[in-house]
């Protein structure tokens, strides 16, 4: 891209949002008329503002696509990975995330330190094993809701949406890019996710079979979330991908070859063979 093109694609963005903004409206007005009551309108605005702004970004008027087309592929796809968010991780589950981060943020403002889990759950009158079970809930959501692995749930709350082919296979490639993006992690961390997320097997058989206790076990499933997101990101949204703290440092360049591992894994069709032509994902193990 020549620096005048880069310049004009900068400056172009915020009259693409600007002139769209009335889109995001229109998409999540539809979406609603079919979801149940309890859904907020706030939360889906809110990911398909985001998703308007990164398509902006992303926008090549070179393919000759209308910025309109391009732009609501992508807001649909974030409505729906929002909906698959609410699906697996449930009301309760999120009520119960936001008490105890807003509990873990007063003690460490009182403690002047990150608060044990122990100090966290007499803060709240609950059990340690309350806090690790709210904890596993979450994280398991997380991955669940990026792999839409059972049939259904969000897509069953959208029987009648009209997705077209450019949005079909968006989602279709998401789903192909997160089974490629397990299987270059580095060995342990894609032990621990094959186990905990597709398995359901408990922390301590897997602590077990690493020799490793459940903390550690933790740490790493952590670990692999994080390089999971910014594996995805860099191969679908470039922009959302931190910054090295290092450039150039070990941890840097074993990041960097695990994004090129997943780009090299990956073609157009391995990632559409993960899914049905409709979209439906296929059982394979990852």
């Amino acid at each position: 891209m020549s620096a005048n093109t880069a310049t004009q694609s900068s400056s172009s963005v915020e009259n693409l949002v600007r002139s769209h903004l009335p889109l995001v409206g229109h998409l999540v007005r539809e979406m609603l008329g079919r979801l149940p009551a309890h859904v907020s309108r706030e939360d889906l605005v809110s990911a398909g503002m985001a998703a308007l702004a990164t398509a902006a970004k992303a926008y090549d008027p070179e393919r000759g696509t209308p910025f309109g087309s391009f732009a609501t592929a992508r807001i649909r796809g974030a409505l729906l990975d929002e909906l698959r968010g609410l699906d697996w991780a449930s009301r309760s589950v999120r009520s119960r995330a936001r008490r105890i981060d807003t509990a873990a943020q007063e003690l460490t403002a009182t403690l002047g330190r990150t608060p044990t889990t122990a100090e966290l759950a007499e803060a709240l009158g609950v059990g340690v094993g309350e806090i690790q079970a709210t904890d596993d809930d979450v994280q398991r959501a997380v991955v669940l809701s990026l792999h839409g692995f059972a049939a259904g749930t969000a897509e069953d709350m959208v029987p009648e949406r009209d997705a077209g082919p450019e949005d079909l296979i968006l989602h279709r490639e998401r789903i192909g890019y997160l089974h490629h993006a397990i299987q270059a992690l580095p060995e342990r961390l894609r032990l621990v996710v094959q186990g905990y997320f597709f398995d359901e097997r408990p922390m301590t058989e897997i602590a077990a079979e690493l020799g490793v206790t459940e903390s550690r076990v933790s740490q790493l499933r952590a670990e692999a979330l994080v390089l999971l997101r910014d594996g995805l990101n860099a191969n679908l949204d470039p922009d959302l991908v931190p910054d090295a703290d290092r450039p150039g440092g070990c941890v840097a360049r074993r990041r960097e070859a695990y994004y090129s591992a997943i780009a090299a894994r990956s073609d157009l069709r391995t990632r559409l063979e993960m899914t049905t032509q409709f979209g439906v994902p296929i059982a394979h193990t990852a």
